[in-house]
């Protein structure tokens, strides 16, 4: 089997390090040719205003060279770093519809009353409402009937038992996307079903490995959709990774073949796979990505290393049914959710993680590069339990 020790780093975890190098991947999307011709008209007009710009730009000398020649521009570069104050206040904004549901759901049922089990049981109904699951809701009435039995209790109160509970179930899960320097390529299969954002959430693994030193080439498994196929091959562009592409409609098993083969001819430390989004109810697309796997495993009898499901958070109980579905077919062995800042369902990440214990490596709150960071279970729990 492996012969060799195998040499294993996350890079998941170093998601943060990369804040200022992230947001210069996405001006691909903010830099057409607005902000530069702004610049260029305003350059002359400040002439009156140029004796009041060095002083701004005095206390700031690591802002960066062409953003502090642009004096008029410099209060707002300077500006901009605070409204993105690290990711758990970008969690915290993004899950604010699930939170915000439950916080006012729970001070109403527990606003100048006590806690009997009339209570209980409201508070059990909210709780599978909002996606939590049926065994976390009970956990977590369970926790506070032990000792608060009859006696008057603080929303403030039940909202910190739900952020223990919900860390409690979601801690075991949080784990690092890890990649196996001792196999190369390292071969990551994404799956899931139309409209998760798996090719956007490929690309952003993508920018992050490449950050991270390791040689990437990318596989436009997606055959069925020509945008799918354009949008990968940007993405190569800006993270320096080879894409392997083929004509629309063409066998995405034969092209995970050649990608493997050719990844491997060029000692590439990892090979992301995208796949057509296929519904978990549609036997023969579930066949064909079965096909996939097979065909890889030709090559190299362990691949793929990894097999990541890409959920979408407003899908909510649905997306239980696809977790189980591509687990059988597809072999996941970790989950991504993205699209959390949509919706009020962002509970059903505790159902999930409560019901099948798959490790969730990485979840997004957003469009932009930096929305999408390391899953971490005290954080995920402190932002749904505070509004």
């Amino acid at each position: 089997m492996n012969d060799k020790p195998a040499k294993r780093g996350g890079f998941f975890g170093v998601f943060r390090r990369f804040g200022a190098a992230a947001r210069e991947a996405e001006p691909d999307v903010a830099l057409p040719t607005g902000p530069p011709a702004e610049e260029v008209v305003t350059e002359p007009q400040p002439e009156t205003v140029a004796p009041e710009a060095p002083p701004a730009t005095a206390p700031a000398p690591a802002s960066p060279a062409p953003v502090a020649a642009l004096e008029p521009e410099t209060p707002a570069a300077a500006a901009e770093p605070p409204k993105k104050q690290g990711w758990f206040q970008r969690l915290k904004s993004g899950l604010t519809k699930t939170s915000s549901r439950l916080t006012q759901d729970i001070a109403g049922i527990f606003t100048k009353r006590k806690l009997d089990a009339d209570t209980l049981q409201e508070l059990e109904d909210l709780l599978i409402q909002a996606d939590l699951g049926v065994e976390t809701a009970m956990r977590i009435t369970d926790a506070l009937s032990k000792d608060r039995h009859n006696k008057e209790i603080s929303p403030e109160e039940v909202r910190a038992v739900l952020a223990h509970e919900v860390e409690r179930v979601l801690v075991p899960v949080a784990q690092p996307l890890l990649i196996d320097d001792g196999t190369k390529p390292h071969v990551i299969l994404v799956v899931g079903v139309n409209g998760t954002g798996k090719t956007t959430t490929i690309g952003k693994i993508a920018h992050r490995l490449a950050h991270d030193g390791r040689k990437v080439m990318l596989a436009a498994g997606d055959t069925f959709r020509a945008a799918a196929i354009d949008q990968l091959k940007i993405w190569g562009e800006r993270t320096g990774a080879e894409v392997i592409a083929r004509n629309v409609g063409a066998d995405s098993a034969g092209l995970a073949f050649d990608a493997l083969t050719q990844a491997r001819e060029q000692e590439c430390d990892v090979l992301l796979i995208d796949t057509a989004g296929r519904l978990q109810n549609k036997a023969a697309l579930m066949d064909e990505l079965e096909k996939v796997v097979r065909v890889l495993r030709k090559i190299d009898a362990t691949a793929p290393h990894q097999v990541l499901l890409v959920l979408d958070a407003t899908t909510g109980q649905n997306a239980l049914n696809q977790v189980e579905v591509f687990k059988d077919k597809a072999g996941v062995t970790g989950l991504i959710m993205t699209k959390l800042d949509g919706t009020a369902r962002g509970g059903i990440l505790v159902a999930i993680s409560a019901k099948f214990g798959l490790p969730v490596h990485a979840i997004g709150v957003g469009e932009g590069i930096e929305d999408l960071d390391q899953f971490d279970a005290a954080e995920f729990a402190r932002a749904i339990a505070v509004s």
